[in-house]
């Protein structure tokens, strides 16, 4: 196809960027939990919706993988810019502040439109960047992490779309920005030529000059019998859990904590507000892209244990952090930047492993793990709140990310016997 060969991969980018950018809508829901436990929601009503957008989201993965090597990533982007954009405007004509409403429009048709979306970008991306696979990748998912920041601060403090126009509106407008901005970034969505590569780029040598090892590509089939699979598996599900309840958290918790220490409720909601909105929501989208980068020369194991053995510490120490505000702004940043490393690493981690040609297909398997944790995380973390136990949420989820750094050492490369069937190496 003559726009397969013409193209500039670097517009592969930019469009990647623009729906991701959309589809961070998810970790702004937190902007919305305020107004809602004002209206009566309990805490953990508001990260029931939560989760059920995280699951619905990692579901529709599978099916969205799927339907890549059918549709093709083009038509994909376009259902996914559709869907999202319906969830949000729906939310806004017939939602309002209603449980049941907010659940299905946000959690299931949201959701579902991420899902369509999310591994879009990723696949498209490894296809035209092999050669800077791990930076390619945090580069094109920083954008879901930067995402957060501009549609919580739209809503509130920049844009004040909550005060002046209320939840409903600031749902609908938001619809039609998703929209818009995904049907302009899917664009550019296309595969490059059967064969193409990089000029310059030659995949039989490292960047080291070393020479490669031939990579192989495992079918989804193959890689879930895999030993390496649960293995990733379970670290991902265990380091998205506790950023996804530090995400549900970050407000709540340190406005809790702050109030204890003396301050005034509208100052600690300031200071709550800015350590989710700007410290960890900038941290989770540079992480997205010093991780990505870091892993091309550290490798996808490496980054990924010192990833979650750091974020385990953090999340420990961060009970003693949240009453104090500038400790709050460094914990936020740490928890936040490993936050966005989970999404540029085990992408790149799982084409390492099972081979690129299937990362659209094999991936949403491995991202099922985001599902998972965004069951336990979140819902842990609104259960102890209601509880008024924050500080366990944070240590239970601490304890378990060291768990999963020992889990991904364990991780060797899988290599096929003659018969087809992976065995470890």
């Amino acid at each position: 196809m003559s726009e397969q060969k013409t193209m500039n991969r670097w517009f592969v980018v930019l469009g990647a960027i623009l729906i991701q950018l959309a589809l961070g809508a998810i970790y702004a829901w937190s902007v919305f939990t305020p107004s809602l436990i004002h209206d009566g929601w309990t805490k953990i009503q508001t990260q029931a919706v939560f989760s059920i957008g995280l699951v619905t989201f990692a579901l529709s993965m599978v099916w969205a993988g799927k339907k890549m090597a059918v549709w093709g990533p083009k038509k994909l982007a376009m259902l996914s810019g559709i869907v999202l954009g319906a969830g949000y405007a729906l939310a806004g004509m017939f939602g309002g502040t209603s449980f049941p409403a907010l659940c299905l429009f946000i959690g299931v048709i949201g959701g579902a439109g991420i899902g369509f979306g999310y591994v879009v970008p990723i696949a498209v991306g490894m296809r035209w960047f092999p050669d800077k696979k791990g930076f390619i990748t945090g580069l094109a998912v920083a954008g879901f992490g930067f995402g957060a920041m501009a549609w919580v601060k739209l809503a509130g403090a920049w844009g004040n779309l909550i005060s002046d126009f209320g939840l409903s509106m600031t749902f609908s407008i938001y619809g039609v920005l998703f929209f818009a901005m995904i049907a302009l970034g899917g664009t550019w969505m296309v595969f490059p030529p059967e064969g193409w590569l990089p000029e310059g780029y030659n995949p039989k040598i490292t960047s080291s000059g070393k020479t490669a090892k031939k990579e192989v590509d495992f079918s989804f089939g193959e890689m879930l019998k895999t030993p390496q699979f649960i293995l990733i598996f379970l670290t991902f599900t265990v380091s998205a859990a506790a950023g996804l309840m530090s995400i549900g958290l970050m407000k709540l918790y340190p406005m809790e904590a702050l109030q204890a220490q003396g301050l005034s409720a509208t100052e600690s909601s300031a200071i709550a507000g800015t350590a989710m909105a700007v410290f960890f929501s900038l941290a989770n989208g540079i992480g997205r892209i010093a991780w990505g980068t870091a892993s091309d020369k550290l490798g996808r194991k490496m980054s990924i244990f010192l990833m979650t053995a750091i974020q385990g510490v953090t999340l420990l120490a961060f009970t003693s952090m949240a009453g104090h505000e500038y400790l709050l702004y460094i914990g936020a940043t740490i928890i936040g930047f490993n936050f966005g490393g989970n999404f540029a690493l085990f992408p790149t981690m799982t084409a390492d492993t099972f081979g690129t040609k299937n990362v659209g297909q094999n991936y949403p398997y491995v991202f099922l793990a985001y599902g998972v944790g965004g069951i336990f995380g979140p819902m842990l973390g609104g259960q102890l709140g209601d509880l008024g136990n924050f500080p366990m949420a944070f240590t239970i989820c601490g304890a378990c990310c060291l768990l999963g750094a020992v889990a991904i050492s364990l991780v060797k490369v899988p290599k096929k016997v003659l018969s087809g069937q992976p065995e470890s190496a």
